[in-house]
């Protein structure tokens, strides 16, 4: 234990000079607090962002774009009069109008057998659907059954090309 003669030091501080160091340490503080604040907001006070191309009106929305959009319809609604085929099966020649369309719409789902759906070849799977008709196979198609939405989710194709579709997964299937 170190003493000292002092009565000074024996006796501690003051109520006085508590009070002052406590003021001088707020002071202290206070004064930080604000040259930290002012240190911080300095750089963006002197930004103009009218100049950044970053902050321009055609940046911000593509940054603000959706990722996806959705589309729903009615498939008992009136059809638009101006609607044209898929690009694949108007774009394809009449000789593979029927490919093009099993290619473009049908395929998503007939080619890996999605949510029940026959897989395109599969003749046991095939089978009994052909028994029952193609007039039947046709309906199925245009209007929708069980999973199937109607024209395979596409409204826009022509019920003969659906059935032109219909007809060559049947021949893969034979």
């Amino acid at each position: 234990m170190i003493t000292s003669s002092s009565p000074r030091a024996q006796r501690g501080m003051s109520t006085v000079e508590s009070a002052i160091a406590v003021a001088v340490g707020a002071i202290g503080m206070v004064l930080g607090i604000v040259l930290l604040v002012q240190y911080a907001t300095s750089s963006y006070t002197s930004r103009d962002s009218r100049n950044e191309t970053s902050m321009s009106h055609d940046a911000i929305m593509a940054r603000l774009k959706p990722v996806g959009e959705i589309g729903m319809y009615d498939p008992n609604a009136p059809q638009p009069i101006a609607a044209k085929p898929v690009a694949i099966a108007a774009a394809a020649p009449s000789a593979n109008k029927a490919e093009a369309t099993f290619k473009g719409v049908c395929s998503a789902c007939h080619g890996a057998g999605v949510m029940g759906a026959p897989k395109f070849g599969d003749k046991a799977a095939w089978g009994p659907r052909i028994a029952k008709g193609l007039d039947v196979l046709y309906v199925s198609a245009i209007k929708g059954k069980n999973a199937m939405p109607a024209k395979g989710g596409n409204p826009t194709l022509a019920d003969d090309d659906i059935k032109a579709a219909v007809q060559y997964m049947v021949n893969a299937a034979k």
